[in-house]
């Protein structure tokens, strides 16, 4: 399931602070129509709607809507923005990726990211475009690129090199962190495991924040193909990520024998 972005949560929270409220059908797909009992109505996600009763924020009763004790507590935090500038140009979601093992919490961007976008798509039976795996595999790509500093800058950075550099002193991987030389090892390896015919994909879509449209125009590729080659992509990545999850398993031997065969448990012997 593709997480639920903030905007949408918030703008329930901020509805049914005011007035407890019902929930009708909406005309359009998705849409769910909340009446309030002395502030309008509004028309809102129905998957966001279903994400706020799962948390406990809100509790339905009699047919009408209220906010819980933990609603108002989660309204109270998401009004306090840290950054509202960036809030107010992005569609921020709190989301959990596996590094190394451990599980790290991170902000992703639902309108930068183009792998957001796609992981938003519905198919023809209503499941996610992309699963969870992938879309984790791609964020973990793009923090180990920009953990490496394999970035191009867009403009000279003099600060850094007059304060960690003397005279007569080479820059370049001598002043590479640890942290850095090991994201990078980890980048090369991604994209060994993936092959040269993906991994150019994924460096432009994931890392360079490329659209489909704008790769299928440079590439010159058929309209609307390079989403199915990116979701190939995507799944290759994640199984290097995660190898238990999809190889790696033994398959038990097997023994074909007639109906009325059993196996004997006595050694063999040398004479036979």
């Amino acid at each position: 399931m593709a997480p639920v972005s903030r905007k949408p949560k918030l703008r329930i929270l901020r509805f049914l602070a005011c007035n407890q409220a019902s929930a009708q059908e909406c005309a359009g797909a998705g849409r769910t129509r909340l009446v309030g009992a002395t502030r309008g109505s509004i028309s809102v996600e129905t998957e966001a709607l279903d994400a706020v009763l799962r948390a406990g924020l809100a509790r339905q009763r009699d047919g009408r809507l209220a906010l819980t004790a933990a609603g108002r507590a989660s309204l109270a935090r998401m009004k306090a923005k840290p950054d509202p500038f960036r809030d107010q140009h992005g569609d921020t979601v709190e989301v959990e990726i596996d590094v190394d093992g451990l599980r790290h919490k991170v902000r992703r961007n639902l309108a930068e990211s183009p792998l957001s976008q796609l992981a938003r798509r519905r198919t023809r039976d209503g499941a996610a475009f992309l699963s969870e795996a992938e879309c984790d595999a791609g964020e973990r790509l793009r923090s180990d690129y920009d953990r490496g500093r394999l970035t191009p800058r867009i403009s000279a950075n003099w600060d850094a090199a007059i304060a960690s550099r003397r005279r007569g002193e080479s820059g370049g991987l001598a002043e590479l962190t640890e942290a850095a030389l090991a994201a990078r090892q980890r980048v090369n390896a991604a994209l060994d495991a993936v092959g040269p015919e993906l991994g150019g994909l994924l460096i432009d879509v994931c890392c360079f924040l490329k659209g489909v449209g704008q790769v299928e125009t440079e590439r010159q590729w058929p309209a609307r193909s390079a989403k199915i080659v990116l979701k190939t992509a995507l799944a290759a990545l994640a199984r290097h990520y995660a190898p238990g999850s999809a190889r790696g398993r033994r398959r038990g031997s097997h023994h074909w024998g007639a109906k009325d065969f059993r196996p004997s448990l006595r050694a063999p012997t040398s004479a036979e």
